[in-house]
């Protein structure tokens, strides 16, 4: 029996913090099953995370003490609101998260194993939400359905019992620029091991349960934070990486059709900090990796309300303003990897992108180049293995170091070490490839790590109209030039938590679940970053990174309000509401002070062992060789020198096949 990750007299102050943050609230299950549903999230996350969390318990029963538990519902609300919502203390404020877990506890509730077992679920009925298996699709509506035949079978993957000893190229991580990196070398006639640190999860496997998905596809079950918790930061953790729980847009640094013309050029600046990137083989590299996932513009069907809104409300806003970035701004639907569009096998458009595709329909690596690399070519997948060095042959002299293979924890937690005859290729992500190679004796790791920074503001709109939850859950884009607005939309436990708000006026925007539209910002914060001690450092600079987050938030405000919004909800720590007759940019200059007043996500982390010709002032090499080895390479976003600014998927999967396919990288002169 597992051990649970609260103790009683934690599950007594939890249950007494959910029953006075619900005050006032009908509640559709008891308080004691809301603690009781944190405890099933918490022991499928364990790990850091978990007693992370149980710590943050501990604070804030300190926090809220004396006599918290034995005192009225009303009493415990007013110290809640004194000490944690209203909060410039830093340790508050961070502790002041905890609502959120609740929350998500509350409207993640989940009965049984499926979703049949969850058709009279009592909290989805409060909201008024229904799950995919009940919806109905008129005609010339896509079906729900699974897509066979797309997924890896057990006979692609090894285990610690029947490892290869004739591995030729090891590459660590299998997702974007992983799974990428695995199809082109597999096919060059190498025989390749993929080492992912997470568990296999087919598509049939997936399901709409999203505490579970949360657990086992995301890195921390997707509560992975900046070391002092400024930032979640969203990493997949699974066989597909982030590939597998991304929402699939697919944008190039200059996209021919959804960019402003006065952004910034990033593969310019990319030169100027000594990565003389090929533009003309880069653009090449996007060609291919569109053409074998059949990225195309997605259809208007899967984006009936959210989507549409924000290019409505942007025509409405451009339209009265003299601003000259505002009349160039682009826009438009995304390109994706789903389905392909057009086809029987195009997105369903369930809107649960973010827990993973149960219907197979979304091309990650998953579905695609690792499944090349397998089926194809005889590539293997080792899951649940953590590679926690690179092993190295002393070269006499002193000369280039040669890998001859890795150190792998083994899910069993045994140690082995894994030979490769050629080479070994990291692609494990930003932040888990510069730890990696940082355990490897890599110097200069870690540094330089950019976020492309989103926050949301979620608007009520009148009644009536299709709910937003039965679409894509992304669907369009303005590019401003300094930043994006992106539509989006999350089904009911990621919506919770994202919801701003507390106390009964938190339930009452989550009431009006059918009746909101959502869209956020996503700016670059550019080379703020470091790994130390193992986390993430980043701090947003005050002198220009807030300055832009507000005049992002209040452009987005702005927008929807022009589309007739009767109440927003940015994403404040507070839960401020803002209405029309209030002036808009006053308000987010006194609301944003610090990162700590907003919730601030990314899942787009970038940089850390940049590509730069000078050994001293980058990790890797123009054609992303490791500095000072003969046979080391890293395909993924850590290698880009700043942010690209836009989402970094397709970018990954680009600058992997720019590495890894235009020749032979581990061929002998």
């Amino acid at each position: 029996m597992m051990r649970n990750p609260f103790d009683q007299i934690q599950c007594r102050f939890l249950e007494a913090f959910a029953e006075a943050l619900f005050d006032g609230v009908d509640m559709a299950i008891t308080p004691a099953q809301v603690v009781d549903n944190l405890q099933t999230q918490m022991r499928l996350i364990g790990g850091t995370k978990e007693k992370e969390i149980s710590l943050s318990v501990t604070a804030a029963s300190l926090a809220l003490a004396p006599f918290f538990n034995q005192s009225s519902v009303e009493t415990r609300r007013e110290r809640i609101k004194d000490r944690l919502q209203n909060s410039q203390i830093d340790i508050l404020q961070d502790i002041a998260r905890l609502r959120g877990l609740i929350y998500a506890a509350y409207f993640g509730h989940w009965q049984g194993a499926s979703e049949e077992d969850n058709e009279d679920n009592p909290v989805l009925k409060q909201i008024g939400f229904t799950l995919p298996k009940f919806r109905q699709r008129a005609g010339g509506e896509m079906p729900i359905t699974l897509i066979e035949g797309r997924d890896l079978t057990h006979q692609h993957f090894v285990h610690e019992g029947n490892i290869p000893d004739d591995i030729d190229i090891i590459i660590v991580g299998s997702g974007s620029g992983g799974g990428v990196s695995a199809a082109n070398m597999a096919a060059r006639g190498y025989k390749v091991l993929v080492i992912e640190a997470g568990p296999h999860l087919p598509s049939a496997q997936i399901t709409h349960e999203e505490r579970q998905m949360a657990a086992r596809l995301y890195k921390h079950g997707s509560l992975q934070t900046s070391k002092d918790n400024d930032f979640v930061v969203f990493q997949g953790r699974n066989v597909g990486g982030s590939s597998t729980v991304n929402n699939g847009i697919c944008l190039r640094i200059k996209d021919p059709d959804i960019r402003h013309p006065m952004a910034k050029d990033v593969l310019a600046q990319w030169h100027s900090l000594g990565a003389p990137i090929d533009e003309g083989a880069l653009t090449q590299a996007y060609d291919t990796v569109q053409q074998r996932l059949g990225i195309r513009k997605i259809e208007e069907r899967s984006g009936r309300r959210n989507g549409p809104h924000l290019l409505q409300a942007w025509a409405k806003y451009a339209a009265s303003s003299d601003d000259p970035m505002v009349k160039a701004a682009a826009k438009g639907w995304f390109n994706k990897n789903y389905g392909p569009p057009g086809t029987d096998q195009a997105c369903a458009y369930c809107g649960y992108c973010n827990t993973g595709c149960p219907y197979g329909r979304k091309l990650g690596t998953g579905q695609s180049y690792l499944l090349d690399a397998c089926q194809l070519h005889d590539a293997r997948i080792l899951a649940d293995t953590k590679v926690e060095s690179i092993l190295w042959h002393d070269q006499p002299g002193g000369g280039k170091r040669r890998a001859i293979g890795v150190k792998a924890i083994l899910e069993d937690g045994y140690e082995r070490d894994i030979m490769a005859r050629v080479g070994v290729i990291v692609a494990a992500g930003t932040i888990a490839s510069s730890k990696l190679l940082h355990r490897s004796q890599i110097g200069g790791t870690g540094t330089g790590i950019s976020l492309n920074v989103a926050s949301p503001i979620i608007a009520l709109m009148g009644e009536g109209g299709t709910p937003c939850w039965d679409e894509d859950q992304m669907a369009t884009v303005v590019d401003c030039g300094e930043y994006l607005l992106e539509s989006h939309f999350q089904p009911p436990m990621s919506m919770a938590a994202m919801m701003p708000g507390w106390f009964d006026e938190h339930h009452r925007r989550m009431r009006n679940y059918n009746n909101v539209v959502s869209a956020g910002v996503l700016f670059p914060a550019d080379r703020r970053g470091r790994i130390e001690d193992g986390k993430l450092h980043f701090k947003l600079d005050k002198d220009t990174d807030l300055p832009l987050l507000r005049r992002a938030m209040a452009t987005l405000a702005k927008v929807h309000f022009a589309h007739g919004a009767k109440e927003l909800y940015p994403a404040l720590l507070r839960g401020q509401t803002l209405t029309p007759d209030m002036d808009v940019d006053a308000f987010f200059a006194e609301a944003i002070r610090e990162s700590d007043d907003v919730t601030l996500s990314s899942s787009h982390p970038q940089g850390g062992n940049p590509i730069h010709t000078d050994p001293a002032q980058g990790v890797v090499d123009e054609n992303l060789r490791v500095h000072g080895t003969e046979n080391v390479m890293v395909t993924d976003a850590s290698v880009f020198p700043s942010c690209i600014r836009v989402n970094a998927h397709f970018t990954t999967m680009a600058i992997a096949e720019y590495a890894t396919g235009r020749g032979d990288p581990f061929a002998v002169g």
